[in-house]
């Protein structure tokens, strides 16, 4: 058995597997973020241990025979948080999140140091760890000073499981300290982020072995024999294990809390000019790059608390065959922006509101915006060299039938759609944990899902979402000049 664990912004989950990837359990908590500040986004790590303490007793109580034969664990997580540890491993503040905009300065003077963007593949964005180093450098000097150590959030949760630092690839990439076309860390990079001195983790593969689960563990939930621990993989990554992007020509749009377009690259060819991320992938010698967009089912669900009314009731009010985009433009720009440009301090806005609009004309504006800002993401991808002719739809938003034709329209791309079942960040990094305990071949293990039907671009209705396109894009800059 292989256990999967995904460390979620809201929350943990587990899904337990078999060799063959049977499901055998799944277990969920949820938890909160804190937001003391505007654009501040913070966790307190133990909030993670304890929802993986209780997510593997619940499994050890509803599969024990399951956990009792399991033989290797995975963690994927998000990306970029900064868990600051002293000398004995204690925590030292709540970990600054994703998405949290307080260092834009700091990324911007990082990004202006020479060789940076080329060492490390990307844009220094403000979300990223080592621009949050920098802010409590000046802004938490007496934290900084006993600062020892510095990971990543699922990397902190696996020092719980097994007493060990370490570092994962696909996630450091994510750092601004990694040389993501080597694989490993960057002196130039460490010193540029003033952190040279400290004790960086050793790196390992997504699939690599990283450490055995703790005695006490093991005896709490139920196991007699070792648990290998594996690397793991950061969350877009692991989601792509799960559902089989591995290789250039291989892709998936994700209509989660953000949104992403990614695609698997063979060899690294970074461009950070446009604002694709390019980071390593959790399989050995292989990178992905991806398109991100801040806010995509979290701009439906923050419309669904203004309405009153829930994400997927809205959804079903558009029917069910596609209609013609509506003039109402909505820029989903709700935490700042990513791809393609790179913009924390630009927040949301509707665009063309009339007297006669109603709830569900905004709704289709929300999804609309979304879809465009997507759209985006996906043009800076093809800028760089990728190439993709279709997209696995995977996420919680990829539910709306009305959602995917939008998007398969506005990017004139076929989109498939997965049979129902589990093939996200989960799934992948349980897949990784049977690479690493088997030593089989990630590709083996690493297939695709069966796919229910495919969604065509609605050929009537493709001239429409181009001419709303491209008035789309014309309104960033007007509504940035007055912000």
């Amino acid at each position: 058995m292989y256990l999967g664990l995904d460390l979620g912004t809201s929350g943990l989950r587990g899904l337990l597997i078999d060799e063959q990837g049977a499901i055998k359990g799944s277990a969920a908590v949820a938890f909160g973020t804190d937001h003391p500040h505007a654009g501040w986004s913070e966790q307190e790590p133990h909030l993670w241990i304890d929802a993986c303490d209780k997510v593997l007793s619940e499994l050890h109580r509803t599969a024990p025979d399951a956990m009792a034969n399991l033989k290797g664990i995975g963690i994927s997580g998000h990306m970029h948080g900064a868990v600051l540890l002293d000398k004995k491993l204690k925590v030292l503040r709540p970990c600054i999140l994703w998405n949290d905009t307080r260092s834009h300065a700091e990324a911007a003077t990082l990004d202006q140091i020479k060789n940076v963007r080329e060492l490390s593949g990307n844009i220094v964005f403000p979300g990223f760890t080592a621009p949050k180093l920098l802010w409590v450098k000046s802004y938490e000097p007496k934290i900084f000073a006993k600062t020892a150590h510095v990971v990543l959030p699922k990397d902190y949760l696996r020092l719980h499981l097994t007493g060990l630092l370490r570092a994962e690839i696909s996630d450091a990439a994510g750092s601004s300290w990694l040389n993501t076309g080597t694989r490993r860390w960057s002196q130039r990079l460490l010193e540029a982020g003033q952190i040279d001195n400290l004790d960086m983790p050793d790196l390992v593969e997504g699939s690599e072995p990283a450490g055995s689960l703790r005695d006490e563990l093991r005896s709490r939930w139920g196991i007699e024999h070792e648990v290998m621990v594996v690397g793991g993989g950061a969350d877009n990554a692991a989601a792509a294990c799960g559902a089989g992007v591995l290789k250039a020509g291989q892709g998936f749009v994700s209509l989660g809390t953000s949104g992403v377009i990614l695609v698997g690259r063979d060899e690294f060819a970074p461009q950070p000019e446009t604002a694709v991320h390019t980071f390593c992938h959790a399989v050995p010698d292989r990178w992905y790059q991806m398109g991100v967009t801040l806010a995509a089912t979290d701009s439906l669900n923050w419309y669904s608390k203004i309405a009153g009314v829930a994400p997927a009731q809205l959804a079903n009010e558009l029917g069910e065959k596609l209609k013609a985009p509506t003039p109402v433009h909505f820029l989903p720009y709700l935490s700042g922006e990513r791809t393609p440009i790179n913009d924390s301090h630009v927040r949301g806005s509707f665009v063309g509101l009339d007297i006669a609009h109603g709830r569900a004309e905004l709704t289709k504006a929300v999804m609309q915006g979304v879809t465009f800002a997507l759209r985006q993401c996906l043009e800076a991808l093809h800028a760089t060299g990728a190439e993709v002719d279709r997209l696995l739809a995977i996420g919680g938003g990829a539910q709306s039938d009305y959602w995917v034709q939008m998007m398969a329209t506005a990017f004139n791309m076929p989109i498939d759609v997965p049979e129902k079942g589990d093939f996200g960040a989960a799934l992948g990094a349980a897949r990784l944990a049977i690479c690493g305990v088997t030593g089989r071949d990630p590709e083996e293990v690493m297939t695709p899902p069966g796919i229910a039907h495919t969604v065509r671009p609605n050929q009537k209705l493709l001239a429409d979402y181009n001419a709303a396109y491209e008035k789309f894009i014309q309104i960033y800059p007007a509504v940035r000049a007055v912000q």
